[in-house]
């Protein structure tokens, strides 16, 4: 004799599909690993999710309710009897696992709002009923590194994202890929976050993760920006730094910019030329500031007449 699906799940034959996902609900929480307070039985479970894997299919039940379990396990002949064609066997894939997190959308049904990572867990409309609520996969975070010419001009990132992508059956992925575009607005700082909703792996009974980019900005080799503000450091050699000069600063756009210095320079000091740093996110018509500090060489050595010359001024 067959195995009986109806009295795997307590049912009888005239059982509705919501009768008999109520009743596998029922059953799968109870005999569950987790939750089983009876001797577990790996054969009582893996039962459950054989039967509710037939009776929930539509094909699978018409077949079994009419030839039972023989008929849907080692095909039926399909048209006329000349024809000798049958229809491919049912077998079931012995992961009682898989159907139970497809039914609640997770590991874990007894938490109906939220995952113990912290992942949403969303109820389809009318409840967790049919295949079970969607589960969104957690966030997945990656760093962009942008350049500080880039920050201060604004560009764009093209992201090349290889990703899982659902096939037509719904049920099973292939492995894809899709370009991201990010537009770089003129003075965004680092940690700007840039959010790609559902863009993560696609899978059945999963909503894809959100995709969030996090700026991160490139080390630069002659500026530091702090805030809005850039810095930057002019060697000047100590005659330099007496008698005055002009310093030629490339800035990032790739302007000459020329910075007079007519004031005697000491290690402490500093020059602030307003409206040279970098753009403000809420408004890049307006800059911050631009602020020069000097590192001042010094002669390693000096001749005996240099010395009494040098003596003979700064002592006037």
């Amino acid at each position: 004799m067959g195995l009986d699906y109806y009295a795997a799940l307590e049912l009888d034959r005239g059982a509705t599909a919501e009768d008999i996902r109520k009743a596998y609900r029922k059953l799968a929480l109870k005999y569950h690993p987790l939750k089983c307070k009876e001797p577990w039985s790996p054969k009582r479970f893996e039962l459950l999710a054989e039967a509710y894997d037939v009776l929930s299919d539509p094909m699978k039940k018409g077949i079994y309710d009419k030839f039972g379990e023989e008929g849907l396990k080692c095909g039926i002949p399909l048209g006329h009897a000349s024809d000798n064609r049958w229809s491919t066997g049912y077998v079931f894939h012995n992961n009682p696992e898989k159907v139970f997190r497809e039914f609640f959308g997770g590991d874990n049904p007894f938490a109906e709002f939220f995952a113990e990572d912290g992942s949403k867990v969303l109820l389809p409309f009318g409840g967790p009923r049919g295949r079970g609520a969607l589960r969104q996969d957690p966030p997945i975070v990656r760093d962009l590194y942008v350049s500080l010419e880039d920050l201060y001009q604004g560009c764009t990132k093209k992201i090349k994202l290889s990703r899982r992508v659902l096939n037509e059956d719904r049920q099973t992925s292939t492995l894809g890929c899709k370009i991201l575009t990010i537009h770089v607005q003129p003075g965004w700082q680092r940690g700007t976050r840039i959010t790609f909703e559902k863009e993560g792996d696609q899978g059945p009974n999963i909503i894809p993760a959100d995709i969030t980019f996090v700026v991160q900005e490139k080390l630069h080799p002659r500026f530091k920006r702090i805030d809005n503000n850039l810095h930057f450091v002019a060697g000047i050699s100590l005659a330099k730094a007496l008698t005055g000069c002009t310093l030629d600063i490339k800035m990032l756009d790739g302007r000459l910019l020329n910075v007079p210095i007519n004031d005697i320079v000491d290690p402490t000091s500093y020059k602030m030329v307003p409206g040279e740093g970098m753009p403000l996110a809420q408004d890049p018509q307006r800059k911050g500031d631009l602020y020069i500090y000097f590192d001042i060489f010094f002669p390693r050595s000096l001749s005996p007449q240099v010395k009494t010359l040098l003596k003979s001024i700064l002592q006037a």
